[in-house]
C-alpha cells in the first residue's frame, strides 16, 4: 500500500482551496495553510529517510484478468523473486490515474522507481537479476529473434483484447466480475467504483479498443494468422516455439497472453481470475472451440506449459512461502 502519510498529505494538498473558500480566510491565513503544508511534506521526507516505512522491494501493479500481467507474473515466477502483488479494479487505473498495467515498482535503498509494459518490464529483469541469477535467467535473455517473436505475441494479445471486450462489454455481470468486484484482494472502494462506472467505463473501452464488427473480424483474421503460423511450426513436437531444447521467455508469453482465451485451471498460478468456459457468451465459446479444434498443436503446447510449467513454478513458490 502506498505511504498512509503522504496519502494524508495529499488529501490536506485537495481540500485547501476548499478550507480556504468555506472559512472565507484571508490572504495571509491561506499563506500560512500552504506553509504548513510544506513544512509537513519536508517532515514527511525527512521521516522517510530516518525511519523509512516497510515497503517490499518489488511490487507488481495487476488487475484480475489480464494476459500481458500473467506474462510479467509467470516469468517472475518462475525466476524465484519475492514479489508483492497490488491489484486495481479492472481498468479504473488505466483512464483515471494514467497508468497501465502490468507496473513494477521496485526499491533501491530510499528510491522507489517504477516501469511500466510488459516488454520493458521483463528487459528490467534481464538486467537486474542475469549477472547474480545465472543460468537461472537464461529463459529471459532478449536476443533478436526473441524480441521479434514478443513483439508479435504483444500484437497478438492487443487483437485478443478487441476480441474479449467486443464479447463481454454486452455481459455487464461477467465484465465487472472479471473486472475484480467479487475480488477481496481488489481494494473495497474500487469495488464500489466498479458497479456505478461501468457505463462510462464500457462506452470509453468501446472508444479505445473500436470493438465495432468490422474490428472485431480484423482482429481475430490477425489472431488466427498468428495461431495458424505458430500451430505449424509447433505440429514437430518442438520443447521452444524458436526450437532448442529450454523453454525461454517468449513461449511463456504465447502461453500467458492464449490462457486469455484458453483459460487452463492453471491460469495466473495463484492469483488473477479465470473463468469457466461455460459462463462465456455462446459466440465466444464458439471461437474457442474453433481455435481448439483447427489449432491443435498450439492448444496443447499451450495446455502442456500450464499443466507442467506454471504448475511447477506456482507449487515451488507456494511452498517458500509456507
Amino acid at each position: 500500500m502506498p505511504d498512509k502519510r503522504i496519502l494524508i498529505h495529499a488529501a490536506f494538498v485537495l481540500l485547501l482551496p476548499l478550507i480556504v473558500a468555506a472559512f472565507g480566510l484571508s490572504l495571509w491565513s491561506a499563506l500560512l495553510l500552504v506553509l504548513i503544508g510544506l513544512a509537513w511534506r519536508w517532515a514527511i521526507v525527512l521521516l522517510g529517510i530516518v525511519r523509512p516505512a516497510p515497503t517490499p522491494q518489488l511490487v507488481l501493479e495487476t488487475i484480475s484478468a489480464s494476459h500481458y500481467v500473467e506474462k510479467v507474473r509467470w516469468c517472475m515466477d518462475r525466476l524465484g523473486l519475492e514479489y508483492a502483488e497490488r491489484p486495481w479494479g479492472g481498468t479504473l487505473g488505466a483512464f483515471y490515474r494514467g497508468r497501465t498495467v502490468p507496473r513494477l515498482i521496485f526499491r533501491t535503498g530510499l528510491v522507489h522507481s517504477q516501469i511500466g509494459n510488459s516488454p520493458e518490464i521483463l528487459r528490467f529483469l534481464w538486467g537486474a537479476y542475469s549477472a547474480t541469477y545465472g543460468d537461472a535467467a537464461n529463459f529471459l535473455e532478449p536476443t533478436p529473434e526473441r524480441l521479434e517473436l514478443e513483439r508479435r505475441i504483444d500484437r497478438y494479445g492487443s487483437n485478443l483484447q478487441v476480441w474479449v471486450y467486443y464479447h463481454l462489454l454486452g455481459e455487464p455481470q461477467l465484465c465487472k466480475h472479471l473486472w475484480g468486484i467479487d475480488d477481496p484482494a481488489t481494494p473495497w472502494w474500487q469495488r464500489k467504483l466498479i458497479g456505478p462506472l461501468f457505463p462510462l467505463q464500457a462506452f470509453m473501452i468501446s472508444k479505445t479498443f473500436r470493438t465495432d464488427e468490422q474490428h472485431y473480424k480484423q482482429s481475430c483474421h490477425h489472431i488466427e494468422g498468428l495461431l495458424e503460423e505458430l500451430d505449424t511450426r509447433l505440429a514437430d513436437g518442438r520443447v521452444s516455439i524458436l526450437g532448442g531444447d529450454e523453454i525461454n521467455y517468449t513461449d511463456l508469453a504465447f502461453a500467458a497472453i492464449s490462457g486469455l482465451w484458453l483459460q487452463p485451471k492453471e491460469y495466473g498460478g495463484s492469483a488473477g481470475i479465470r473463468v469457466a468456459r461455460d459462463r462465456v457468451p455462446q459466440a465466444m465459446r464458439d471461437d474457442i472451440e474453433r481455435w481448439i479444434e483447427d489449432y491443435p498443436s498450439a492448444t496443447t503446447f499451450i495446455t502442456r506449459l500450464y499443466a507442467e510449467e506454471r504448475m511447477a513454478v506456482s507449487n515451488s513458490k507456494a511452498s517458500e512461502e509456507e
